[in-house]
Formats: C-alpha cells, sequence, structure tokens
C-alpha cells in the first residue's frame, strides 16, 4: 500500500492516515515523557541540590539559550535537511542525554552544573526538533487540514501535561526525582520510533550552487520581517514570553518553598493548567469559525493575560485554601487563552509560509520568540534575589500584559479568516 500524499488526504480521513496516527502516537507519549522531566528538573534541584533564585534562572536560560545562539542557521539547516529525519535524531540526542541525570545520581556524583550541560544539550536537540516538526505538518498533511492536525497535536500535548504532573507528583511521593529523567529518555526513544513508521513524499531540497548559510538565513527572515501579520504576532509572542520568563521562573519556588504545597502539589497546578490548555486547543478551530480566526488571536492573549494576574495574588495570600484556588484558576485561563492563540497564529503561519522557506520562517520566529526567554529567566532569578518573589511576580504579569497591544491594535478584529494563500 503506497503511502498517502498530502494531495489525497481530505478532513474526513485524517484519523485513518496511519503515517498521522503513527506520528500522533508517538508525540502524544513523547509529551507525557517531557511532562515527567520536566516536573522533575525544578523538584530535584530545589529539593535535592538546594538551587535558589539565580541558579534557577541560569537553569532554565540554560535549556532556552539554543534558541537565541543556534535558532537561526538550524533553520537554513533543516530546509536543506530531510525533517523527519533530522527530528529523529533530535529525539535520540535528548534520549541520551536525559538518561545521564539518573546515571549520575545513582553514581553519588550529581551537580548543579550537570543540570545546566545536560539542559542545553536537550535544548540544542530540541531547537532541530521544533523547527523540522513545525515544517513538517504541511509536508504531511493537506492544507485544510493544517489547522485540525494542530489542534489534535497541541490536544495530545495538553493531556500529557494536564496528567503527566500529576503523575509525576504522585511518582515523586514514592521515588526520588532522579528516577523520571528515565521516564522522559523513554519517551523520547518512543517518540523516535514512531517517526520511523511514518511514510511521507518528503524530497530532500536542491540546493543553488551560489547560495549560502547566511544567505538563506537572511531570505527567512525578511520573509517575516515583510508580512504585516506576522510582524505583529512575533512583536506580541516575544514580549510575552520574556515576561513570562521573569515570573515562571520563580513558580517552583512559590509553591514548594513559599506556599508549601510540595512535589505533588505542584504538580497539580501544572495539570489543572493543563486542562485549560486542553479546552483551548480542542475549542481553538470552532471558536475560530464562529467568531473570527483574525479575533480569536488578541481575545485569547486577553484572557491568558487576566488569567496570569492571580498567580502574585496566591502568594500575597500566603498559605491557606486561597492560594490553591487562586493558582488553579489563573494557570487554567492563562493556557486556555494562550493556547487558543498559538493553535492559530501557527496554523495561519504554515499556511501562508512557501513549502521551501518553512524551516527558516519558523527558525527565524523561534530564534525571537523564544530567544528571548533565558534573558527572562536570568532576569527574573536576579530580581527576585534583589526586590523578592512578589515584586518579581508582578513586573512579569503586567510586562506580560503589553503582549496584547501589537495583535489588538492591528487589522486582526477585521479579518474573519486568516489568508491561506502561499506568498512567496
Amino acid at each position: 500500500m503506497s503511502p498517502e500524499t498530502p494531495a489525497e488526504l481530505t478532513a474526513p480521513t485524517l484519523l485513518r492516515s496511519r503515517s498521522f496516527l503513527a506520528f500522533w502516537t508517538g508525540e502524544g507519549v513523547s509529551q507525557l515523557g517531557v511532562q515527567l522531566g520536566q516536573l522533575a528538573l525544578p523538584v530535584l534541584a530545589v529539593s535535592l541540590l538546594g538551587a535558589a533564585e539565580m541558579e534557577l534562572g541560569v537553569l532554565n536560560a540554560a535549556a532556552m539559550a539554543a534558541f537565541l545562539i543556534v535558532g537561526l542557521p538550524a533553520g537554513a539547516w533543516v530546509d536543506r535537511w530531510l525533517k523527519r529525519r533530522t527530528m529523529i535524531r533530535a529525539d535520540l540526542a535528548r534520549m541520551v542525554a536525559m538518561a545521564c541525570v539518573p546515571v549520575l545520581w545513582w553514581a553519588g556524583v550529581l551537580q548543579m552544573w550537570h543540570l545546566y550541560v545536560v539542559a542545553a544539550v536537550v535544548g540544542v536537540a530540541t531547537v532541530f526538533f521544533d523547527v523540522a516538526y513545525q515544517s513538517y505538518i504541511p509536508l504531511l498533511v493537506h492544507r485544510s487540514q493544517i489547522a485540525d492536525a494542530n489542534g489534535k497535536l497541541e490536544a495530545t500535548a495538553q493531556v500529557a501535561r494536564m496528567g503527566g504532573p500529576a503523575l509525576g507528583g504522585f511518582l515523586l511521593a514514592l521515588v526520588s526525582a532522579p528516577v523520571l529523567f528515565a521516564a522522559e529518555s523513554a519517551g523520547y526513544l518512543v517518540s523516535a520510533l514512531c517517526l520511523t513508521r511514518v511514510h511521507d513524499a518528503e524530497m530532500r531540497p536542491e540546493r543553488r550552487e551560489d547560495s549560502s548559510l547566511w544567505v538563506e538565513i537572511r531570505e527567512g527572515g525578511a520573509f517575516v520581517a515583510r508580512h504585516p501579520l506576522i510582524r505583529r504576532i512575533v512583536a506580541s509572542t516575544a514580549i510575552g514570553n520574556l515576561f513570562s520568563s521573569v515570573a515562571y521562573v520563580l513558580l517552583p519556588l512559590v509553591i514548594l518553598r513559599e506556599l508549601n504545597l510540595g512535589a505533588a502539589g505542584f504538580g497539580v497546578m501544572l495539570s489543572i493548567g493543563s486542562v485549560g490548555g486542553l479546552v483551548g486547543a480542542v475549542a481553538a478551530p470552532r471558536l475560530g469559525a464562529r467568531i473570527g480566526e483574525g479575533p480569536l488571536l488578541p481575545i485569547g492573549l486577553m484572557v491568558g493575560g487576566a488569567g496570569g494576574v492571580l498567580l502574585p495574588l496566591a502568594l500575597v495570600a500566603g498559605p491557606g485554601p486561597w492560594a490553591p484556588v487562586l493558582l488553579s484558576v489563573g494557570e487554567f485561563s492563562m493556557s486556555f487563552g494562550v493556547i487558543v492563540y498559538n493553535v492559530m497564529q501557527v496554523s495561519m503561519r504554515q499556511r501562508i509560509c512557501p513549502p521551501r522557506l518553512l524551516g527558516r520562517m519558523n527558525a527565524s520566529i523561534r530564534c525571537v520568540v523564544w530567544g528571548v526567554m533565558p534573558i527572562g529567566s536570568l532576569l527574573g532569578g536576579w530580581l527576585g534575589e534583589r526586590i523578592g518573589l512578589v515584586p518579581t511576580l508582578w513586573i512579569g504579569i503586567v510586562g506580560g500584559l503589553v503582549a496584547i497591544l501589537p495583535v489588538t491594535l492591528g487589522p486582526f478584529f477585521r479579518l474573519r479568516t486568516l489568508s491561506d494563500a502561499v506568498q512567496d
């Protein structure tokens, strides 16, 4: 049986595509492992290694710095390579890196600098995986199915984010944090194996003899800079990510130390937030059809920003019943709004970008919107030590509200449907 080609896929048959189902399954299992590991990392750093505010900032910065350092050339390289093969190799690299944590712990030599190195290696591999991943969806499914495919993949990711932290919090009551890194490593292995089952018609792009890496990078950046809608989306996302990193780098300290909710409470808070993300992922295509794809972008950010205000209020409330309630409602609202926004804007980008520029377009955007996150993490850690948790959280949340302006002041409220015409 020959593999499906995008032209042969129609909306009713997306769930019958063996290649999409293999891709979808692998990503779901991988995301569950990722969530177990993401919970274990701050718990291990704070509880076992005694990490302070600045050390958490450095740890988060190490994980995100790759988007700033190698993000742009990664896009050009991904456009030269086969994207599925790139994702498989990235998964295997992350599998090995994460497996090092329990090995070092069992050997009794694990230190904070080991976590910095592991986070940095995983970050570099993630850059290549994510750029290839977002560039691969239009090659796997029909153009009319891109939003539906993104919604399904994002919904699965949110299910993993919903169940993973809660499961991780329960497991942390039974086993030590480093053990959960083995689960994340296994998740990356499963993802790689599932990707080997995916069939597509992707051909290695032909390179012009006179083409250089810098010229190709500049071409992708120029497409992003010229497009009026993408420019505003990049501005909003970058501002939001910068200030959310300032606030979120301190969230483990808020939950584990200040509110004394423990690892299980940390996992539950993250899971409740992911419920909002799941609802947002499922609802985004329907909301886009009902109220318009354009208006949904600023509305999503407004809902997320309103939820963020509740996080510092939870710390002000102090230990007691109100803090978990405020954290839960805030996490739910933020995740719902941000995921609705992301499903719409990523689907728009994938539809309007020429296929030959997908990798460079995604890398150019990721370099900016993810590249600011290590800066925000370091700033959050530094401010947390200098002025305290509550003022730093307010700076992060209020600054994040500014992210709403570029899309709110743009033409999105007038656009019922975001253009799906390929621009070249």
